[in-house]
């Protein structure tokens, strides 16, 4: 399989050695691996639970790789069930590390990039950290639905200025409001159009 490296720039916005929270769009099962290829520093990401135990070949391979990157599993059923994920990740942040979130939930179903969840925000308050902004393009191209053989497409990875956490509340209108503002700037990383409503 041929795959080319990702172009990538704004790399002087990531933290040298310090805590932060990667926030991109998501449009394919490879954007973590273009992500953790592209960052200078180790990355731990936010994956749903259902990626743990999917069953089959296949299946065992995700958990594979997930579990060697570190992957912290998000249940994705909200409430008290994502609390795990929060006190999974403040440690990491904390101690300098990076987390990756992608706040649509999902990968986007048709390329558009879909309103945002607010638990990056409510992390970074959380954990006194800031949020950088990624915007990925290409990787829906690779293996687009019918095509079995993936495609040596341009991948783009472009991490944008960071989003402070500091001085801002926590009330859900405050946390609504910085997700709108961080999926904004996303867009503005990638030129997708964007739809304000929930990916399913």
């Amino acid at each position: 399989m041929v795959l080319r490296r990702p172009t990538v720039t704004g790399l002087e916005h990531l933290p040298l050695d310090t805590g932060a929270i990667l926030c991109s769009n998501h449009l394919s099962v490879g954007d973590p691996m273009f992500l953790s290829i592209s960052s200078p520093r180790h990355i731990t990401f936010w994956a749903k639970a259902e990626y743990f135990n999917t069953p089959g070949w296949r299946g065992a391979l995700t958990r594979r790789w997930i579990r060697g990157v570190g992957a912290i599993p998000v249940d994705r059923s909200g409430g008290r069930a994502a609390l795990a994920a929060f006190s999974a990740a403040v440690p990491i942040l904390r101690a300098g590390g990076l987390v990756t979130v992608f706040p649509e939930g999902t990968r986007s179903p048709d390329g558009r990039l879909y309103r945002g969840r607010t638990g990056a925000v409510r992390l970074a308050v959380q954990a006194g950290v800031p949020i950088i902004p990624v915007g990925v393009t290409g990787t829906d191209r690779i293996r687009p639905p019918g095509t079995r053989i993936p495609r040596p497409v341009p991948i783009t990875v472009n991490f944008g200025p960071a989003l402070s956490a500091d001085g801002h509340g926590s009330t859900t209108a405050e946390f609504r409001a910085r997700t709108d503002e961080l999926i904004h700037r996303i867009q503005a990383l990638t030129g997708q159009e964007y739809v304000p409503s929930y990916a399913r």
